[in-house]
């Protein structure tokens, strides 16, 4: 049995909303009690109609919404045995181990080599020799080194659609992260590079475990081991893929995967 790199339990969040006497007033309730064990080195999809809390859970993984004003959250997260919640936790060691690749490409308007390099320079690597094997491998994990090793020099702005976002992938896994995030990550790109981009997670769950939503259904069939499919903020079925979309166990989620509602 597959070990569980992180784990939910209870998790509720609110959007806007306020802490009165002990209790949550007002708001969004945009996560109602998540319970939920994602396992290691497989990859998870995150399924189910805009606005049912997918991309929020993801953010919630490493913190992401603790950027975002107002937001409440009740309930435990577990990241490798500890509460990423525990006032102890480093909030930059937590987004190190685990990364996030975004639905649009951002690249930073810089070369290839530095776009790579601007993590682990923040974080103290001064080294050329060093640098220049962190990018190589980083760049070699998500499939791009070939492409671009001869123009490491030249803006990142200058690639494809596609190599920005496998360029944007190279840069989440330079810190050698255990866990990637990926939010609708081939939903701008054309099929060829969307086909790259899901061949490339497969590949990655080989050293990383992979959390990624998709509007795609035929994409989470194709690509995950297991999939959970959210509906109006509630985790409705979770379980290996191929049972899922095969023999789903809530009448709900078979409604969904054949087209009836979403």
């Amino acid at each position: 049995m597959t070990a569980e790199i992180i784990t939910t339990k209870a998790l509720h969040l609110w959007y806007g909303a306020e802490s009165k006497n002990g209790a949550v007033v007002g708001g969004q309730h945009a996560l109602k009690g998540i319970d939920i064990g994602i396992p290691a080195r497989q990859i998870t999809a995150l399924i189910g109609p805009s606005g049912c809390g997918k991309s929020t859970f993801l953010k919630t993984l490493n913190r992401m919404n603790d950027l975002v004003p107002g937001v409440h959250i009740e309930g435990n997260i577990c990241f490798d045995g500890q509460d990423i919640f525990d006032k102890t936790i480093d909030i930059t060691w937590l987004r190190k181990q685990v990364g996030m690749v975004f639905q649009k490409a951002n690249p930073f308007p810089m070369s290839i080599y530095d776009n790579v390099a601007y993590g682990p320079r923040t974080h103290g690597i001064r080294s050329r020799s060093e640098l220049d094997g962190i990018v190589e491998r980083a760049l070699r994990d998500a499939a791009i080194w070939d492409e671009v090793k001869d123009r490491l020099k030249k803006s990142a702005l200058g690639l494809s659609g596609g190599q920005q976002q496998r360029l944007c992938i190279a840069r989440a896994l330079d810190n050698e992260p255990e866990v990637l995030l990926m939010d609708e990550a081939t939903s701008a790109l054309d099929p060829i590079s969307t086909a790259k981009i899901e061949d490339l997670a497969v590949a990655l769950k080989e050293k990383y475990t992979v959390v990624m939503v998709t509007h795609n259904m035929q994409q989470a069939a194709r690509v995950s081991d297991k999939t959970a499919f959210f509906l109006l903020g509630e985790l409705v079925e979770f379980g290996d893929t191929d049972q899922l979309f095969n023999m789903p166990q809530d009448k709900r989620t078979e409604e969904y995967i054949t087209g009836r509602f979403g």
